[in-house]
């Protein structure tokens, strides 16, 4: 019996191994967190470290992000995926893809800890290897793709985007100047348009273009894409490069501090890169702004008491501490919040720097801080004061009672700013989660097996509504499940008082305290992802892929249903229906231009609670020999039961076709088949 028993046990240790599944924890009610996500519960689960913690908005925040960030990520069919910023196409977007590259780094620092690593994968390489990262803006993604490569150490990954990180990182140099050994860039192409100094460069009348600086900000970027370079390139034992990024860090950061840092201010400042009548080259703009906080973003500042002042001015509020937010810059600017700019014939608000908080910069200074608190021995700001700034933040995200990130904030007087209808909603311009992640519950990724748990929470002082518990469960690290939980009282998890780490579901640290942890991770595990093409995708919503349908919507628009977005926001449109058709049953058909060989259809169904639903049941033929035939269905069961807001997916033995359709019943007379995406495989 025993000898039965122990070779039971080594089997099934055996298929654990082999399958690659590790153990996980199990303190939150996962399932019931899901409820939140509704019909689309499954894809969360799948995907994202559950959180709770005993401050409800922000675990309101933290699921939230996800729901947005999910709904940010775009197919380009045979080019993978991206992460959008903005929901629907902008103007000023790299076409077909609607993608920009100013906040691509908080999409992957992100993106980073979802357990399908596809999606940044896929956008890393449409940044470096499909020209994603055309630099419309100053940008820190090698960076980001480092500190990808810190939670999912894929060395092959990672190296392989070494050329195109060094081309790119070059042609940065028509923005260097070699006598002061700092970049510069005109405000707008460092994605801040009305900041001091554009609109002191244009004698207050405006500044949306012009006011060209040594900026902070730049800087520190490319700081940090200098040293990502140099650590890939000891990966790929490129010495030379290695080498030479070291040398081109260093000195970046030495210049930065002796010609950015200004003692009267206290603060990193703008140093003008242009000169006219209202302003001359090399002197300092008149006043402090966030974005001087962006160099411990990067950890670049030395550890002393002369540059931790800074963080005086940030606590201040009559400085850059608004009551609703964290202020761009300071009212004593002679052009705080002026409002330059409007939308083309209306009274409605557009971006501006000049004061507006923004989750762009507030999501720079947080990660500032938290470096701060765990790498520098010299500091103004506590615990206490990142997580009641972080509170500040997570409050932003609501519009009532209604959960929606838009572009800008009040400071002063709270609520949105930047606002505009099918634009702002929903806007991913900034990072929440990794906030979380790394800052809150501490997990600081290492280039190791040695691991750094520091949460940034205090067990007492002067925080508002302290935290007396959280958990952040079952993260995938190194391809290993990582949960950390503290509990003041020891009463709602029961595993005692303070701090515990457990890895692959194995407790492995123990504290009374909120002190810092060091945990030793085992050696790393790789889990390729599952890649697939989505044949239905056109992104131009021209030639083919082509849709046709039996009916459509006359305020509908067919081609959103194959542009590779799906969300199911009721405030943002994307979708095909039949609403208003006679018939009781309708189509959607998919043109391919082409033989392509399929066997595999999903339909994401749209339901606004309403007049829109998914359909009874549907058909799903292809065309053959001048005939449509039903396609052959793996097996006997029924079909897929349709549901609304998430994916029926539908498997099938193989067909080569030119032609799909999907033939709906719909639900009842008064209620229409919508879809915001069909995707063939």
């Amino acid at each position: 019996m025993k000898k039965n028993l122990l070779a039971l046990l080594c089997f099934l240790l055996m298929l654990q191994l082999a399958t690659g599944q590790n153990k996980e924890t199990h303190f939150i009610k996962t399932q019931q967190k899901c409820s939140q996500f509704g019909n689309d519960r499954a894809w969360f689960l799948n995907n994202i470290p559950f959180f709770e913690c005993s401050d409800q908005t922000i675990e309101q925040v933290y699921y939230y992000r996800w729901l947005l960030y999910k709904a940010h990520i775009k197919d380009l069919g045979k080019d993978g995926h991206i992460i959008t910023e903005f929901l629907n196409p902008m103007g000023w977007d790299l076409k077909p893809y609607n993608s920009l590259n100013d906040a691509t780094g908080f999409h992957i620092y992100e993106g980073r800890w979802l357990k399908d690593q596809r999606f940044v994968q896929d956008y890393i390489n449409y940044m470096y290897q499909q020209g994603g990262n055309d630099r419309h803006f100053s940008e820190g993604i090698a960076d980001a793709a480092y500190a990808y490569y810190l939670v999912n150490p894929d060395k092959a990954f990672i190296t392989s985007q070494l050329p195109s990180m060094l081309k790119i990182y070059n042609a940065w140099d028509d923005h260097f100047d070699q006598a002061k050994g700092l970049y510069y860039i005109e405000p707008l192409l460092d994605a801040t348009e009305y900041t001091i100094s554009s609109i002191d460069a244009s004698g207050g009348k405006d500044g949306f273009r012009g006011g060209d600086a040594f900026r902070p900000s730049i800087n520190s970027f490319m700081y940090g894409n200098a040293l990502a370079i140099n650590k890939i390139s000891v990966l790929k034992k490129d010495t030379s490069t290695a080498n030479l990024y070291a040398k081109k860090a260093l000195l970046l950061k030495s210049n930065l501090q002796k010609s950015l840092w200004n003692d009267s201010l206290q603060h990193f400042t703008d140093r003008y890169k242009v000169s006219n009548k209202f302003v001359k080259y090399w002197n300092f703009i008149r006043g402090r702004e966030l974005v001087g906080f962006v160099p411990w973003t990067y950890n670049l500042p030395d550890d002393n008491t002369t540059y931790q002042t800074a963080f005086k001015h940030l606590l201040d509020t009559a400085e850059l501490q608004g009551k609703f937010g964290m202020r761009t810059n300071e009212p004593s600017y002679q052009y705080y919040m002026r409002q330059y700019r409007y939308l083309p014939h209306s009274d409605i608000r557009e971006c501006q720097w000049n004061g507006p908080s923004w989750p762009f910069q507030t999501s720079q200074v947080l990660l500032a801080m938290a470096n701060v608190l765990n790498n520098y021995q010299h500091q103004i700001i506590t615990k206490t004061d990142y997580v009641n700034m972080l509170k500040m933040y997570s409050l932003q995200h609501f519009i009532g009672k209604d959960l929606n990130l838009v572009e800008d904030y009040d400071p002063d007087k709270g609520g949105p700013i930047v606002n505009i209808d099918q634009r702002s909603e929903h806007y991913n311009h900034s990072e929440y989660n990794d906030l979380i992640i790394t800052g809150f519950c501490g997990i600081r990724p290492a280039d190791n097996n040695t691991l750094v748990i520091n949460p940034l929470i205090a067990d007492s002082g002067s925080a508002k509504n302290p935290i007396s518990y959280f958990c952040i469960e079952n993260v995938l690290y190194h391809g290993h499940n990582l949960s950390v939980l503290y509990d003041k009282t020891g009463r709602k998890y029961h595993q005692g008082i303070g701090l515990s780490v457990y890895v692959d579901g194995k407790r492995v640290s123990k504290s009374a305290t909120l002190q810092k942890q060091e945990i030793k991770i085992p050696a790393a595990v790789i889990k390729p992802s599952v890649k697939k093409v989505n044949l239905a995708v056109n992104l131009t919503g021209k030639g083919f892929p082509q849709l046709t349908a039996s009916y459509t919507d006359s305020l509908d628009q067919i081609t959103m249903a194959n542009d590779g977005r799906v969300w199911y926001f009721k405030n943002v449109k994307n979708r095909w229906s039949c609403n208003g058709s006679k018939q009781k049953t309708d189509w959607l058909e998919v043109n391919f231009g082409e033989k392509q060989l399929v066997k595999e259809v999903s339909l994401f169904f749209y339901g606004d609670e309403k007049n829109l639903a998914a359909p009874q049941k549907y058909t799903l033929v292809y065309w053959d020999k001048n005939q449509w035939l039903p396609v052959p269905i793996r097996t006997n069961k029924n079909p897929v039961k349709p549901l609304v807001n998430t994916e029926t997916n539908i498997k099938f033995h193989a067909v080569t076709t030119d032609k799909l359709r999907v033939i709906f019943t719909n639900a009842a007379p008064d209620l229409y088949t919508a879809l915001t995406e069909i995707a063939v495989y």
